[in-house]
């Protein structure tokens, strides 16, 4: 017989490729059509297996090309259906590589193979033709550890970090991908004049978390400081970091609203010489009316709309766009902050991280008394024995009966330069709240001390306590707008945006260098990274730059962002970041196994940790199945290369002025990992919530809760004293920002605390097709769901017990913040998965 010749014979692979229907797809799709060939997209598969020379086995490539699919403009996707050929013992795909020869970039959703295989890949690509020659990778949906990946993805797999990683050089487009990291040398601008000089976050001077770094030029008059964005070189961020055209939109539509209510006042006032508030209706009138027609209509338009509710008749339009709705947060039957709600807002407000248990009286400073003058608080016993129900002032230490709020050590060192600016006055305050048997607490004594504007450097403080007559109840509504003006700052400086969005930064470029879309951590924190780089961009090129939002409301002003270089030097520790070591460091809770949580509150009802709480014990957990799951033994943890170099550069380069610290934990064991994650975890979603979803309806009425205050409060024997008692309203008054200010920042307040109609919340995941065949898992991140429902229906029982005098009673809004659902809008609720506004 003769030998028959076997010719090799090949397989047929079928794929769906998904392209979202972008602007640049449309384009692309009617400037191709007809035209064979042109602006093709090249596909290849790669197998998990390698060949006999070692090398991984590869499919034929295949092209998709606009014109091969009828496209309609409606639909938010189109899917295109491609072959290709492989050898009998390919094997399981386990990547896919593109690139693209379009001229204009195009938006690639996901890519499914014989519809078992899929690649989620929600990436940009860019055109081969753009200095972007390389291939673009994608895995298959299934994590694997560095140790387990399969031998045809080794190469594949350090190739992708690689491209990620760059090369520290050069200025970065904004069609790039690249992570890196960067001082803080772009806030200034010392081109246009020294008045928009600022100095340099990072490095000995001023310690500071890294950013993401943009190369942009250096400024023409200082070499050290890099070159604003601008039209012609915008902010960058990694192209998949950016904002969906949507949530942009969102925001300019903000924005315009924001500009139509700072016109009202501008024309109201344009022929007033006084720059200064005369009456309450003045504020007053700036707020719909109750039970008007623009009253309800913010949250439920918002469940219709997508976008920010816009008036459809223009009588409407007219006598309510330029108006705010009430910031439900706060009580409206009185003008002033009254006692009560002060010590409630404290536990539940805007800013509930502040409060600490007082573990000394009187309080003591930390602050060099060379530079800062005596450690010696002017509070004494009899400022307070006559609030504390008999006991003495030792007792009530021992009882766990007094906190403060202390903000001396933050603002002392700045005031000398913080009163020598224009309309800006403020007080380094204390404040002593009292724990009352209902479990609510009463600010007692309030300390304000300032910096004299003659040769003495050394502060000099007043007590003012609970008032007994006209003069004192003047004197303690002032006393009280000061401390609030305090926390207003540290709450947005300190714990918003350098504990949270800052000090998040760099560990969110050491996961993108360092850990492969593969791993199963860097699955598991994905949602939690998303859109932060892009908002914390948009912070340094409006809100915490030169003359931006933060310096122009926040009493610091030019001085805001050393301010939280100082906190982040002499206060921030990553170990007390998470939710129990937090309340153990400020003295309001102990370690009790035998109660839930192992935490006992000492202060009861405090409903932002009680219901914290609940969120992160649910995270924990669902951490600690996911990590035991993966990490079943330490050495996996030890000898893991990606994860451990994340957590070294994370320490190393993104905080690298405080990387020698001693309180970094180790990464060593499986609960070492469950610890960092679960912080890290928490940071992004129920404690940015907490702090940023507030912010107008809590924040939004100025008399209560200044963001700075323009007149100290008076000495008695000063010249001010005088004028103090001849009007103390009106003193009162002219001591806030002026009517344009005080609508501007309503107008942002109200921005910033807005919901897109994309959010992601806490709970919910879209991605859990990675672990179809984990069983393990797909029942952890249901348990989970599951759990933050529950969450979410104690909370709203816990928000109508009657007991539970901080969050429920008489014209007391429901604490709602930490809620895990919403709606678009401003709602004062909703956990999202990450740091998104």
């Amino acid at each position: 017989m003769e030998d028959v010749l076997e010719m090799p014979f090949k397989l047929k692979m079928t794929a769906l490729v998904s392209v979202r229907n972008t602007m640049f797809h449309w384009v692309e799709c009617f400037s191709n059509l007809g035209q064979k060939h042109k602006g093709t997209v090249v596909l290849q598969l790669v197998s998990n297996d390698i060949d006999p020379g070692m090398k991984p086995k590869l499919s034929s490539e295949t092209t998709l090309k606009w014109s091969d699919q009828s496209f309609k403009i409606e639909d938010e996707m189109t899917t295109y259906k491609v072959e290709f050929m492989v050898d009998p013992n390919f094997g399981v795909p386990g990547a896919i590589t593109v690139i693209s020869k379009h001229l204009k970039e195009f938006y690639l959703e996901s890519v499914t193979v014989e519809d078992v295989i899929h690649f989620s890949c929600n990436s940009w690509i860019q055109s081969s033709q753009n200095d972007h020659a390389e291939k673009r990778i994608f895995f298959a949906n299934k994590a694997y550890l560095p140790c387990q990946t399969p031998l045809g993805l080794k190469e594949l797999r350090e190739m992708d970090l690689k491209q990620l990683r760059g090369n520290g050089k050069g200025i970065r487009k904004l069609c790039d991908r690249i992570y890196d990291y960067d001082t803080y040398k772009d806030l200034g601008n010392p081109d246009k004049g020294m008045e928009y000089n600022r100095p340099i976050l990072g490095g000995e001077m001023l310690p500071y978390p890294r950013r993401c770094r943009t190369g942009r030029p250096p400024s023409s008059t200082d070499d050290t400081k890099e070159s604003p964005a601008n039209e012609s070189m915008p902010m960058y961020v990694p192209r998949d970091e950016a904002l969906k055209d949507g949530r942009r939109i969102e925001v300019s539509v903000g924005k315009l609203k924001a500009a139509v209510r700072n016109l009202i006042p501008v024309l109201r006032n344009g022929f007033v010489k006084s720059d200064c508030i005369k009456e309450f209706s003045e504020i007053n009138g700036l707020y719909k009316k109750r039970g008007g027609i623009g009253e309800k209509s913010k949250t439920e338009c918002s469940k219709t709309f997508p976008l920010p509710c816009i008036p459809n008749n223009i009588s409407e339009s007219l006598s309510q766009i330029h108006k705010f709705n009430r910031p439900k947060g706060i009580s409206w039957n009185v003008l002033y902050l009254r006692d009560d709600e002060f010590g409630r807002l404290t536990l539940r407000g805007m800013n509930p991280l502040s409060i600490e248990r007082l573990k000394v009286f009187p309080p003591v400073s930390k602050l060099d008394p060379a530079i800062c003058g005596s450690h010696e608080s002017a509070l004494k016993e009899e400022h307070i024995i006559g609030h504390l129900n008999g006991m003495s002032v030792q007792q009530a230490l021992e009882e766990n009966r007094l906190f403060i709020l202390d903000y001396h050590d933050i603002y002392l060192p700045y005031l000398e330069r913080i009163n020598a600016l224009d309309n800006r006055k403020a007080h380094a305050t204390r404040t002593i709240f009292y724990l009352t048997p209902l479990g609510t607490l009463k600010p007692i004594a309030i300390e304000v001390a300032t910096v004299p504007s003659t040769d003495s450097s050394f502060p000099v403080k007043q007590v003012l306590t609970s008032p007994v007559d006209a003069t004192t109840y003047w004197l303690w509504q002032l006393a009280k707008a000061h401390v609030c003006s305090n926390d207003s700052g540290a709450h947005q400086l300190i714990h918003h945006w350098l504990r949270v969005h800052a000090c998040t930064e760099p560990l969110i470029i050491a996961a993108n260098r360092q850990l492969s879309v593969m791993h199963p951590i860097y699955k598991l924190l994905k949602p939690h990274m998303r859109y932060t780089l892009a908002i914390n961009a948009q912070a340094r090129e409006v809100l915490t730059n030169a003359n931006g939002i933060v310096e122009s409301y926040f009493a610091p002003e030019k001085y805001c962002m050393e301010i939280t270089s100082s906190a982040y030097k002499d206060w921030w520790r990553f170990d007390m970041e998470g939710l129990p070591a937090d309340l153990i460091r400020r003295g309001l809770a102990i370690p009790d196994a035998k109660q839930p949580h192992g935490l006992r509150l000492l202060i009861e009802d405090y409903p932002f940790a009680n219901d914290g709480l609940l969120i992160w014990s649910a995270i924990q957990d669902l951490v600690k199945t996911y990590v035991n799951y993966y990490y079943p033994e330490a050495s996996l943890v030890q000898f893991d290369t990606e994860l451990q170099s994340w957590y070294k550069e994370s320490i190393n380069a993104g905080h690298a002025d405080v990387s020698n610290a001693n309180w970094w934990p180790r990464l060593s064991t499986p609960d070492d990992l469950i610890s960092i994650l679960s912080t890290i975890i928490w940071i992004a979603s129920a404690q940015h919530a907490a702090l940023n979803f507030g912010q107008y309806d809590y924040g939004g009425y100025v008399p209560i809760r200044p963001p700075n205050m323009r007149r100290l409060v008076p000495m008695r024997g000063d010249v001010e004293y005088a004028k103090f008692l001849s009007d103390p309203q009106g003193y009162f008054l002219s001591s806030l920002p002026n009517l344009t200010k005080i609508t501007s920042f309503m107008s942002i307040l109200d921005l910033l605390s807005m919901h897109s109609v994309d959010e992601e919340y806490i709970g919910a995941r879209n991605d859990l097709l990675t672990w179809s065949g984990d069983t393990v898992i797909t029942e952890a991140f249901y348990r989970f769901s599951m759990e933050i429902m529950k969450i979410e229906k104690e909370i709203e029982k816990r928000n109508v017990d009657p007991k539970l005098r901080n969050r429920c009673g008489a014209g007391i809004a429901p604490y709602e913040l930490l809620l895990p659902s919403s709606h678009p809008g401003v709602t004062g609720r909703g956990v999202p998965n990450s740091i998104s506004m």
